[in-house]
């Protein structure tokens, strides 16, 4: 392939292709030898995104009944779990004319649970790959003159083990990989495919019947609910530093309560309406608890004070010390509340939990103390 790239934080990063590319490529290359009788060594192919690839063939297989081959799955720059695995096609020819039947094999995983892109039984191969392997083998029949039907099994056996190291089965797809991609290429570090998957296992919570869409940041906030109020990790979405893409997410996907719980040196930051909360997106931690202060009372001396700290540890050892702790919070969780009713009122009822190091909790809005009686 022409080797793509992109520009990311003063970076030059390679763009690599997905799995579902290697699929389909896999999937065209085997259905051509499987109808011409010969072998290749390369195949072309045009992602959904415009690419054009030419990929290199490996453990290629042809007999009376099925043809097979491999594509090494490329991920360029990012830091892809499936980066080097080999992504199988075998085609046979069945009795249903002019139809393509997909299937997975040895590495795909299988849907265990709704709200997915497959139904539950399938195999994890999504839409995009799926109608990629369509086109381009149906485009071989075509070229070839043939009106039967084709059978693709697309495996990676790799998978099994790789998959160990995703996600996969918490969202509900056991026994290997998925076959992914939209646009068919790997942009390395994407924010948009990170948020897509925070999204996907919103939409997941909702198809299993969560009345209340619980969110966290990551371990800190797992391990607090946990901890706190016995609430498992499978019932939890961490969403990073995306919390007003989460929140977004929730809307799509139907959920009218969210309880989310946070550090912090995190949720300080929704009180000043920041909702992406990674620090190159704005810090202000120091700035808006100083601000929270002095609005609950503090004097000069306790706000300058905190404006020179590093960590919200710092600043609330502060607060306890001089006496504002208890009406500083109570300060911020009128601010979050405001920022995210300005921002999702009429869409969402969000009840929030604050905590710090040691799963000590700092306070907790009137809606999420209601929803840990009633709920959970």
């Amino acid at each position: 392939m022409m080797d793509s790239f992109i520009t990311k934080d003063g970076r030059r990063l390679r763009c690599g292709y997905t799995t579902g590319t290697c699929a389909a490529a896999a999937a065209k290359s085997a259905a051509f030898m499987l109808l011409t009788g010969g072998t290749l060594k390369k195949v072309q192919i045009v992602t959904p995104h415009g690419d054009e690839l030419e990929l290199e063939l490996c453990d290629v297989v042809l007999s009376d009944k099925y043809a097979s081959c491999g594509i090494v799955k490329d991920s360029g720059d990012d830091p892809d779990v499936t980066n080097g695995i080999t992504v199988y096609a075998m085609v046979e020819k069945t009795a249903v004319p002019n139809t393509v039947e997909i299937d997975g094999g040895q590495g795909i995983g299988r849907v265990t649970k709704p709200g997915l892109d497959q139904s539950v039984g399938s195999a994890a191969i999504n839409s995009t790959p799926r109608r990629m392997i369509t086109e381009e083998v149906m485009q071989v029949c075509n070229e070839c003159g043939y009106t039967g039907g084709l059978k693709v099994i697309i495996s990676a056996p790799a998978g099994v083990e790789v998959a160990k190291r995703t996600f996969n089965s918490k969202l509900g797809v056991v026994g290997g990989i998925s076959i992914l991609g939209t646009s068919g290429m790997v942009e390395p570090m994407s924010e948009e495919a990170v948020i897509e998957s925070i999204a996907l296992e919103i939409r997941q919570r909702k198809a299993l019947g969560d009345k209340i869409l619980i969110l966290t940041p990551g371990n800190f906030g797992s391990d607090f609910l946990k901890a706190v109020y016995g609430i498992p990790d499978d019932r939890i979405v961490k969403f990073s530093n995306y919390v007003g893409k989460a929140l977004e997410a929730a809307v799509e996907a139907g959920f009218k309560q969210v309880l989310m719980a946070g550090h912090i040196g995190k949720f300080v930051k929704l009180s000043g309406g920041i909702m992406n909360t990674h620090s190159k997106e704005g810090d202000l931690r120091s700035e808006l608890m100083s601000k929270a202060a002095q609005l609950a009372g503090a004097d000069s001396e306790t706000a300058n004070a905190m404006s020179g700290c590093v960590t919200t540890d710092e600043m609330l050892r502060i607060l306890k010390e001089k006496g504002f702790l208890a009406s500083t919070m109570e300060e911020l969780k009128k601010q979050i509340e405001y920022e995210l009713s300005a921002r999702f009122g009429g869409k969402l009822e969000i009840g929030v939990i604050v905590f710090t190091t040691g799963n000590m909790e700092l306070f907790k809005t009137d809606t999420a103390e209601k929803w840990l009686e009633e709920y959970l």
